[in-house]
């Protein structure tokens, strides 16, 4: 026991003070360097008479500096400590050092380290066995009893772990390996933090300790991320910090991209008292759809990051309707509900035009995940193959809907994962019950599966699907009577689903249910890594492995797996959790990643509390109070002596003395340079356009004639090549101009002629197309631009003009304008047609018409259905302005309207009846009352 609170851990060294003597002779022998001086004659003169006197030996204070330099230095050497460290462990007990080495003893996991190496000094001086035990090692991890270099051996290879402890299993252990009647002197090193079996693992620590040396770890300083929430104002983090904490914090989140690139980072706040607090990553979604790691800057443990998978990823749905939308009756639009379902979840885009042809090039360059395509009847066969392409290599995933023009579209779209039954174009290939049906169950290998069956959802229309062998296989849900309501099937490592009904709810209720949004928010949710690969395996496979990909360490870095690493195994009953075999990390493959994090959103951090059934028990701190090892002071005041030894040798050898001032003053270099760009501000300023600049014409040649087509009400016809077939169009649209113009307040311009895949046909209100045998196919790019006309609201007008030709055939109308019509058609998206009913606006627009006779009489008017073969179920309404897209009529209207200059017919009418030119006069005002 030291009498004085300073000891040497080399004592031996304090025999060089013996050695002083020896210096303290050699230094008074050693006389000072002389003087030297530049010849002066008139001082050698002033001194000539005075005794010269030449010191033998040095200064006695010289001497004694150097003495006690060399003292310090012996001193340093041998190693003092003052208030050294006592022994804690004296007895000849067994000692068990036990460290919780999880996630939350990364920041003083050295403390530990030092902490565990004195005890086990001090169980060496007593020979006493040492267990070493780490409360997140593997079960089978060889614990003791060790001498004191095997534990010292075990203690440096232990590691701090990136996942949570087990008190109970280890205490467990080591009361199994020290099953001896002799308790344990026993150190545990805790990290500070309370789990939720902290008693029953006390309990067991209780039965073999003799005494307990308890280090606590701090956790105020502790903070941890526990969500992440991706929505479309942003990316919301959750953050937790202990109770213990009361204190306004504030610290920073780092966002890393899957390269640990740090790309955003923003600020997080907790506020007095607060334990949770929320941070906001505002950054567009394509940047935060490149998280993949979010970090609290300088916090160095595995709870401060959260990691980024596919499930927090913002998805991108594509929106694309085949219906135009009123945006004054929203409830009523294709899309409305569609929208409502994945607002929340997902990033909407929405096309800036109504042509397929620029539409969906468009969409696919913003990169979507998933495409809704709501009443997409025929697509052009480039866009189809583009989407085709994008399905099969990109993933991509197709949701289409059905609708009115679908049902009348042609039985051969190629992105249906299943063939349609297509009925008459009045009916629109639809099925009627007296009964709405109801859903049954959901099919297993769909992405519906788990869903519960709605009681209250109805259906009362559906598109029937041909019956196959593989349609069972491909129903992901289906009606009570076992017709499909959603198939779909993968296509590459993309997947096609269509709904048999429409997006809205005129079919069916299900798109105003809550039952709809689940499955919309389903399929946008399974289409990530982990989904996809469980719908790869199978529908009967119900454990996916996932191998690891990267790990997260303790001290919260991302980096390559180790070989103890096993894959990660998925259920679909079962959450995974991080342990020993599975750390924190990312699993998968590098473009589909599954990210398990450490904590979960009801993580807190609590303080541990100490065990109150073991009676000898001392708290001690991980780092000793009190202790100072003098080395360090005794070489630096030595270093300064040493440094007033050398400035007391060059005092006395004259080299101190004050230079002689020298008048070195040079003329200053002249750094003024004379500035020549002089503020002219007698000089007006220039405007920026003055009265002689000309004004640059941005014109394009063809802006003239849309000034014009928007300066008036102009009528449009489609220019056929046909020289006669075009002048007639005009001929007579002028004359139904003149007509308009005489019993209408509408006055209208000159009529058009159009070029489909030139001209924009949006100031048209009305298109007539005359249809002839030897009509040419518009491109698929002029059919997209009609598309989009008819869809934004405008209408077209046909005519086959073969009303007479029928009548001559006893009513056949399989005549070649009108089989040309139908080859224009079946590349279009047409809605169900219907004649005219008597009810209905257009017969009432201006006039009471009956039917709508041209040039020739007995031909019906065609237009978009508006109601169903049964009298009493109303068919839904248009969404857009309530006026047909489509006209289709074989009486010749041209010819009726047109008027030479004079004001008369051109052609006669057959029959010959002058009535029914008024009568074709009025039909034309009432078409276009009509539709304005």
């Amino acid at each position: 026991m030291n009498l004085l609170p300073l000891t040497f851990g080399s004592p031996f060294l304090l025999a060089g003070l013996l050695t002083l003597p020896l210096i303290w002779w050699l230094l008074r022998m050693t006389p000072p360097k002389p003087n030297s001086e530049v010849f002066p004659p008139l001082r050698i003169l002033d001194t000539l008479f005075k005794a010269d006197k030449t010191p033998s030996k040095s200064p006695w204070w010289l001497t004694v500096l150097r003495l006690v330099i060399a003292a310090l230095v012996i001193l340093a050497l041998s190693n003092p400590v003052w208030n050294p460290h006592r022994p804690l462990i004296t007895s000849a007990h067994p000692v068990a050092i036990i460290i919780d080495n999880g996630w939350s003893s990364a920041p003083d996991w050295q403390n530990k380290i030092d902490a565990a190496t004195r005890l086990i000094m001090d169980a060496q001086n007593s020979n006493a066995p040492i267990y070493i035990l780490g409360t997140a090692n593997k079960p089978n991890a060889q614990i003791g009893p060790f001498d004191a270099k095997a534990a010292a051996e075990a203690l440096n290879t232990m590691q701090v772990m990136p996942i949570n402890i087990d008190r109970v299993q280890s205490f467990q252990r080591l009361a199994q390996a020290a099953s001896s009647d002799e308790k344990l002197d026993i150190a545990y090193l805790n990290d500070g933090l309370r789990m939720l079996n902290d008693p029953e693992a006390f309990s067991t620590l209780a039965t073999i300790a003799n005494e307990l040396l308890w280090y606590e770890s701090e956790i105020t300083s502790l903070t941890g991320l526990t969500s992440a929430h991706n929505d479309s104002n942003g990316m919301h983090i959750t953050a937790i910090r202990s109770l213990e904490n009361q204190s306004q914090a504030d610290y920073t989140l780092i966002a890393y991209d899957l390269q640990s690139r740090p790309i955003a980072q923003t600020k997080l706040t907790f506020a007095l008292e607060d334990e949770r607090a929320e941070a906001h990553f505002n950054q567009p979604v394509e940047l935060r759809n490149d998280f993949v790691a979010i970090r609290i800057e300088n916090a160095k443990q595995a709870g401060a990051v959260w990691l980024i998978d596919e499930s927090n990823k913002r998805r991108r749905v594509a929106l694309i309707s085949g219906q135009e939308t009123d945006m004054a009756q929203p409830l009523l639009s294709p899309l409305y509900y569609i929208s409502k379902a994945l607002e929340p979840y997902a990033d909407l885009l929405r096309p800036q035009s109504a042509d397929l042809m620029e539409t969906v090039p468009a969409l696919l360059e913003e990169k979507p995940d998933i495409i809704a395509m709501a009443d997409v009847g025929k697509l052009p066969t480039e866009i189809e193959k583009r989407l085709s392409k994008w399905i099969a290599e990109d993933g991509g995933t197709l949701i289409r809907f059905a609708g009115n023009g679908l049902a009348a579209a042609t039985n051969d779209d190629s992105l249906l994962p299943v063939k349609l039954r297509r009925g008459e174009r009045s009916l629109g290939g639809t099925l009627s019950w007296s009964e709405p049906q109801a859903l049954a169950n959901f099919s297993d290998n769909g992405p519906f599966s788990g869903l519960n069956i709605p009681d209250d959802v109805t259906i009362s229309r559906q598109l029937l699907a041909e019956p196959a062998p593989q349609l069972y296989e491909k129903t992901y849900a289906s009606l009570a009577d076992g017709t499909p309501l959603v198939t779909g099937e993968k296509r590459g490592s993309g997947q096609i689903i269509f709904f048999h009904i429409a997006p809205d709810a005129t079919w069916s209720n299900l798109p105003i249910s809550g039952t709809f949004v689940d499955m919309m928010r389903n399929i946008l949710t399974q289409s990530t890594s982990l989904s996809s690969k469980q719908q790869h395996s199978g529908s009967h496979e119900k454990r996916v492995n996932l191998p690891p990909y990267q790990i997260l360490s303790a001290q919260g870095e991302l980096g390559s797996p180790t070989p103890q690493t096993r894959p990660l195994i998925i259920t679909k009953s079962e959450q995974p959790a991080v342990s020993i075999d599975n750390p924190p990390g990312l699993y998968d493959l590098p473009d589909e990643l599954f990210a398990l994090n450490l904590l979960s959103q009801d993580t807190k951090f609590e303080k541990i509390e100490q065990p109150q059934n073991i009676a000898n028990m001392k708290l001690m701190p991980y780092q000793e109070t009190g202790s100072v090892a003098l080395r360090g002071p005794f070489l630096a005041i030595a270093a300064l002596l040493l440094a007033l030894d050398t400035l007391m040798m060059i005092w006395l050898s004259g080299r101190l003395k004050m230079l002689r001032k020298r008048n070195s003053l040079s003329s200053f270099l002249l750094a003024i340079f004379l500035s020549t760009a002089l503020i002219s501000s007698f000089l007006p300023s220039q405007p920026a356009f003055s009265q002689n600049t000309p004004m640059r014409d941005d014109t394009k040649s063809d802006d003239e004639k849309l000034i014009k087509a928007a300066s008036a009400t102009h009528l449009g016809y489609i220019l056929t090549g046909n020289a006669a077939t075009d002048a007639l169009s005009l001929e007579g649209l002028r004359g139904l101009g003149y007509s308009l113009d005489e019993k209408t307040t509408i006055l209208t311009g000159e009529p058009a002629g159009l070029d489909p895949e030139t001209d924009e046909l949006a100031f048209y209100p009305i298109i007539y197309w005359p249809i002839t045998p030897d009509a040419p196919i518009p491109s698929e790019k002029a059919l997209a631009r009609i598309n989009a006309y008819m869809q934004q609201g405008g209408t077209v007008l046909f005519d086959t003009q073969d009303q007479y030709e029928i009548a001559s055939n006893l009513g056949n109308d399989q005549t070649p304008a009108n089989q040309r019509l139908r080859l224009i058609l079946d590349n279009m998206n047409i809605p169900p047609l219907e004649i005219v009913p008597t009810d209905h606006v257009l017969s009432k627009s201006f006039y009471i018409m009956p039917d709508f006779p041209g040039r020739f009489r007995g031909g019906p008017l065609w237009i978009e259905a508006s109601r169903t073969t049964d009298a009493h179920e109303n068919r839904p309404v248009r969404t857009g302005d309530g006026v047909s897209p489509i006209l289709i009529t074989s009486n010749d209207f041209a010819s009726a309207w047109a008027l030479n200059e004079q004001g008369e017919p051109l052609y006669p009418t057959v029959p010959n009846d002058p009535m029914q030119r008024i009568y074709a006069q009025r039909a034309g005002i009432n078409i276009i009352m009509y539709m304005l």
